[in-house]
């Protein structure tokens, strides 16, 4: 099997910009979220990653197959003047290229969130995906996330509204083990 590796990401080399959107461009044309529904241009989703490095609130991880970025996902911290929200973090973007699929990578992304979390302090984490994200929702439910709520119109995909779906998690504490 091959081996992967997830990390949270501090700065972008050549390569790592190159492979990170190469799984992007895969997991859009594939139906996978990141929001888009056909691959923006190369250009702007360069740009795009090198911004995200660069908002403090944000947290990028990566997992690599053998060396090569195969997907990820953004933590999301409240800005420092969300006192009320100060425990709540966010989980974006997650997404795992075609290529990589099926082999636990949306799982090992989101323990790492999990565990980043926890070593912040973070007391909840809130997501929400597209109704049609069959097996994010199935990975989701699998760890322990809890669905809330459920918008309508969530998404415009091709002409036609798509729901979405809201869950969150209590951050198990680090003394605590989650069985599963």
């Amino acid at each position: 099997m091959n081996e992967i590796q997830v990390e949270n990401l501090k700065s972008l080399s050549e390569t790592d910009l190159f492979d990170l959107c190469e799984a992007t461009d895969a997991a859009i044309l594939d139906g996978g979220g990141f929001g888009f529904v056909s691959p923006p241009e190369r250009s702007w989703l360069e740009r795009y990653w090198q911004g995200v490095l660069l908002v403090p609130e944000r947290s990028l991880f990566v997992a690599r197959r053998d060396g090569a970025i195969c997907g990820s996902v953004q933590m999301v911290a409240p800005p420092r003047n969300n006192e009320a929200q100060k425990s709540i973090v966010a989980v974006q973007h997650l997404f795992v290229a075609p290529w990589a699929r099926g082999v636990g990578v949306g799982r090992l992304l989101m323990e790492a969130v999990e565990a980043e979390a926890r070593v912040r302090r973070f007391k909840v984490i809130n997501l929400d995906v597209r109704e049609t994200q069959t097996q994010a929702i199935a990975m989701y439910e699998t760890l322990g996330y809890q669905r809330w709520g459920l918008h309508p119109k969530y998404a415009h995909v091709r002409g036609r509204w798509v729901p979405g779906i809201y869950f969150f998690k209590d951050v198990p504490s680090a003394g605590k083990r989650r069985d599963g």
